[in-house]
């Protein structure tokens, strides 16, 4: 037997060489577009049935990358780029599997209408993944807006456990967060629980009503009457007016305990009462409120601090006459109680000074009490109080003339004359049984004594025959009188006196004027 390279004789018989590979087929067009849609289901099953296991397996990789990007399903989508790119490659894999598919023999089946009809059933699973994914991605978006939603619980409940000033910042941005859901996601899960969360918000932030803290709750019920205009695309329904009412009798109940403690903010809470709800049942209450208070401190004048009975009365006039009742339409109410505030004050100084002056405060009496003299012309004290006025003025020379209130008696059987042996004019001052004063002009020929001679035992002022002395007398009952001359200059110091006075007897009182040692006149 023999043989060659290209085959082999047998029993006589030639068998032709075998081909490298099959010949192709007849191109088909249906053929490659049935390898080309079934390609395009992302799996190379157009690629499986031409036996191209590489180019499948590659189709395999490629939809496994992008599910791996793709899954689980976020918020975002997949990345655009990762698409693109998913989507030139189908393009390529479609087109070379058409290609291919046009003259190669289908492994199974064989008839390409029926693979292109399986190819074109096999699209609905892409498609189908598609809105999968599109629902899942749906349900990421809303797991991501609840999240936010429990954000902003979480912020509200923080808050709550500060103060409002501390929480404040909490509260924005977990109300910047609740509007965000409602004007942008309206219609999802979050978004329909927002109505629900603000009614939790504003009882969180109005809390301290709720605790009967009235003061502390008038800072956060006024910022939510605000919260309307930062949720325009949320229906808030009652809660827009939820805090009105609230706020008002925190403004009422707030400026009420102020009023009665003393205190200075009742003016601006009820000044805010007054222009924000003037209609309100607690505006009404105002001036009453008022009216009140000044009636209690009027009786206050007859108690132990009369003069803290005037300078309440005195802040209440000023500030009543300063609120601004006319849009609640008790401005006329409120200006009489201002009016009879003042009246009482002014009636009130004199007890003050009666108060002060036995206290032994003789300056500060006889300042209110000539504050009440030029004040109160044909007031029934008004004599009284000049006549303790000039006697808080002696006292302050002499404390022992402030013991006793001077009376208003006039005159008596002795006779008193008092001269001016000094260059200046002088005002007399005299109280003990009665009280009163008068000035004496400055004697023209007289001088100042030295400080030496009034040490020597001949010295006797007002004793010179050929000096006309100016001079006053007065009739003063028998007694103890204490006698005050005061230069009408400020250079000199006023000099006292203590008489003991007695029926039967005529006394002079002189006064002079002398030189210290080492000091002016």
């Amino acid at each position: 037997m023999s043989g060659d390279q290209y085959g082999l004789h047998n029993q006589g018989y030639f068998v032709p060489p075998m081909p490298p590979a099959p010949p192709p087929a007849p191109a088909d067009g249906a053929r490659a577009v049935a390898v080309a849609v079934l390609n395009l289901s992302g799996l190379g099953l157009g690629y499986a049935l031409v036996r191209r296991w590489g180019l499948m397996a590659l189709c395999w990789i490629a939809t496994a990358a992008l599910l791996l990007v793709a899954l689980p399903a976020d918020p975002d989508g997949v990345p655009g780029f990762a698409l693109a790119v998913y989507a030139v490659f189908l393009a390529a894999a479609a087109a070379h599997g058409a290609r291919v598919g046009l003259r190669t023999r289908l492994a199974w089946p064989r008839q390409a209408p029926i693979a292109l009809a399986l190819g074109l059933v096999l699209l609905a699973a892409p498609a189908g993944g598609v809105v999968l994914y599109d629902d899942a991605r749906d349900e990421a978006v809303e797991q991501m807006l609840l999240d936010r939603l429990d954000q902003a619980d979480r912020l509200v409940a923080k808050s709550g456990k500060q103060t409002f000033s501390l929480g404040k910042d909490g509260y924005r941005e977990a109300l910047s967060l609740y509007e965000d859901l409602s004007a942008d996601h309206s219609g999802s899960r979050a978004a329909d629980r927002v109505p629900a969360r603000m009614r939790t918000f504003y009882s969180t932030v109005g809390a301290a009503y709720a605790q009967g803290d009235h003061c502390e709750a008038i800072e956060p019920l006024t910022y939510l009457r605000t919260v309307p205009k930062s949720m325009p695309a949320t229906d808030l329904g009652e809660l827009e007016s939820w805090p009105d009412d609230r706020l008002a009798t925190s403004l009422y109940e707030c400026a009420s305990q102020d009023l009665a403690s003393g205190g200075s903010t009742w003016t601006e809470r009820f000044g805010e009462l007054l222009t924000d709800f003037p209609e309100s049942e607690q505006a009404a209450k105002v001036e009453p409120a008022l009216g009140a208070a000044v009636t209690r401190a009027a009786k206050d004048l007859r108690g132990n601090e009369p003069c803290t009975a005037v300078e309440r009365l005195r802040g209440l006039a000023s500030k009543i006459d300063g609120l601004p009742g006319e849009e609640a339409g008790v401005d006329d109410a409120l200006a009489k109680d201002a009016g009879r505030a003042t009246a009482n004050a002014d009636s009130g100084t004199y007890l003050c000074g009666v108060d002060q002056y036995q206290d032994g405060e003789f300056e500060a009496a006889q300042t209110t009490m000539n504050e009440f003299v030029k004040a109160n012309r044909n007031h029934k004290n008004r004599a009284r109080a000049e006549k303790i006025a000039i006697a808080a003025e002696i006292a302050q020379t002499v404390p022992a003339a402030g013991k006793s209130l001077p009376t208003t008696r006039t005159g008596g059987s002795i006779s008193v004359t008092v001269q001016n042996d000094s260059p200046d004019d002088i005002t007399v001052l005299y109280t003990g049984p009665v009280t009163g004063r008068f000035t004496l002009k400055g004697c023209g020929s007289c001088t100042t004594y030295s400080f030496s001679s009034t040490l020597s035992p001949s010295f006797e002022p007002c004793s010179d025959s050929g000096k006309n002395y100016p001079e006053r007398t007065i009739s003063l009952p028998p007694g103890t009188t204490y006698f005050v001359h005061k230069p009408n200059n400020s250079l000199s110091s006023p000099a006292s006196d203590t008489a003991k006075l007695q029926s039967g007897y005529i006394y002079t009182e002189c006064a002079y004027a002398t030189q210290t040692l080492g000091s002016g006149l």
